[in-house]
């Protein structure tokens, strides 16, 4: 709870400063957290009915989909103890009230991230000095060597770089003005000057956001990744937002290589998107570009339209539903689960006007003001060294039999202003309705997580490479390669290996 309240304030201070003239940010945030609190101990529950979340993080680590650092990492223990930090500044609950709902969500998120880190040994980006280097050798392997090289200038640098800017912008939108559908992980070493860094552009077409319904309809890819080397810069830091910062500052012209990757819960791993060629990937680009932005043109007309409600609303699941894909890599999404508002978190829209919800975000996140963040005079917070902390820690004298709430409780059903959810997921295998698309994700596994390669790290094949084992193993990565299929670990390893 300590080093998720130090890294909240250290990201809330250092990163970007959120607004917008369209949504009311700090009123959705605020709702969002109220909801994630409520909402979050026994979602993840039922996700855990079906798959652990160890399994879940070993699954997640061959996906772009929202299970990133920003969405793991930091968001899901975050959004749900700033919930709570709310309701202890109102005095509805004690710092030792529901004190197994804290326990569970904490240690699901512990699992979850010690399993998706596997390759780096690290819980955070933070505890890396902010990095994130989660996919295995073999998967970068095949990333690096089927890249198209480009430079400024010439058509696919281009083509990248439109794709690029309109999908961000786009992104920006859907996610109701916030970072949360675009993620960035690495930085990996391609040699003395170049690196790699892996961009995520997530929930770009029909999907579980019920404001893209007909909008997204010409968009034939829910997530897209963007393979991307880059020369003359160094990512010194890559955080639990999946937000970057480089020396020298990052530019297009520094871009000398570009791939495209399409993945979802059912696709058993990336799968390229017009890789044949430089040529084809360049009319990629291009085409998905121009169906982003007539996308976008689409989005900006519809959420023109809404009711300071329906903004509210839409802002506060894009918060607290962050985590959803994993209820959709288990197969048990439900859309009353992620997009209704609890009746408990319900009761505080009224109290959620714009004035009241950035002065009290700005004390929450920001000053650290609230009574209930203050603490010994003799403190010295970690980056302000004031006498206060974001977390409220759960109290010790629980174990010593003071009385507590266990938990909040159930999901109870909820509402919403927004228009209901058409019946349409665009997946990898087509568009399908949720009882597909939940009866697939089940029947799904990837080779790569059967029980005969799950546990074959990078450790184990670098004193394994010889075997069949091994090159069974690189092989499966090395499927859809233009370059490297069926060369398994022929390939000489990274540092002579």
């Amino acid at each position: 709870m300590q080093t998720n309240g130090d890294e909240t304030y250290w990201l809330c201070l250092t990163r970007t400063v959120q607004g917008s003239k369209l949504f009311p940010v700090s009123a959705y945030i605020l709702f969002s957290y109220l909801n994630a609190f409520y909402r979050y101990p026994s979602l993840l529950r039922k996700i855990e009915e079906r798959m652990t979340a160890e399994e879940l993080g070993d699954l997640a680590r061959n996906m772009g989909v929202k299970v990133g650092s920003l969405h793991m990492g930091w968001s899901l223990p975050a959004f749900y103890l700033l919930g709570r930090e709310c309701l202890l500044s109102y005095g509805l609950i004690r710092p030792q009230d529901a004190a197994e709902d804290i326990v569970y969500v904490l240690d699901f998120w512990k699992r979850f991230q010690l399993a998706r880190h596997r390759n780096d040994g690290h819980l955070t980006n933070r505890e890396f000095g902010h990095r994130a280097q989660i996919a295995p050798h073999r998967l970068l392997e095949v990333f690096a060597a089927d890249m198209f090289d480009c430079s400024s200038g010439d058509p696919l640098h281009e083509a990248a770089h439109g794709f690029m800017a309109a999908t961000s912008q786009y992104c920006f939108l859907s996610a109701c003005e916030s970072r949360l559908n675009l993620h960035n992980t690495g930085p990996f070493r391609l040699d003395g000057t170049r690196q790699l860094l892996i961009r995520d552009f997530m929930d770009l077409g029909e999907c579980s956001l019920p404001w893209l319904d007909g909008v997204a309809a010409e968009i034939p890819y829910n997530n897209l990744t963007v393979t991307m080397a880059t020369e003359g810069c160094h990512f010194d830091i890559v955080d639990d937002w999946g937000s970057f910062e480089s020396k020298p500052e990052f530019v297009p012209d520094m871009m000398t290589g570009i791939g495209l990757y399409t993945s979802d819960p059912l696709s058993g791993g990336y799968i390229p998107v017009g890789m044949g060629s430089a040529e084809e990937l360049t009319a990629t680009f291009v085409d998905l570009g121009n169906r982003i932005k007539d996308a976008t043109n689409k989005l900006w007309m519809r959420m023109a339209g809404w009711s300071r409600d329906q903004l509210l609303d839409a802002g506060a699941f894009t918060y607290f539903a962050v985590i959803k894909d994993l209820a959709h890599i288990a197969g048990v999404f439900e859309v009353e689960d992620w997009f209704e508002i609890d009746p408990r978190a319900e009761r505080f829209r009224s109290l959620l006007n714009d004035e009241y919800a950035d002065s009290f975000l700005g004390e929450l996140v920001g000053s650290i003001t609230l009574p209930t963040q203050q603490r010994s005079p003799f403190t010295m917070m970690q980056h302000s060294d004031g006498p206060s902390g974001t977390i409220t820690p759960l109290p010790y004298s629980i174990l010593a039999g003071e009385d507590y709430v266990p938990s909040v409780g159930g999901t109870l059903p909820g509402g919403t202003y927004l228009d209901p959810k058409v019946d349409t997921y665009q997946t990898t295998r087509g568009k399908m309705t949720l009882s597909e698309y939940n009866a697939a994700a089940r029947e799904t596994r990837p080779d790569i997580c059967s029980p005969e390669y799950r546990y074959l790290c990078d450790t184990w094949v670098k004193y394994n490479a010889h075997t069949d084992l091994a090159n069974e193993l690189y092989k499966i990565d090395q499927r859809t390669s233009r370059t490297m299929k069926g060369r398994g670990t022929g390939v000489q390893l990274a540092g002579g290996q």
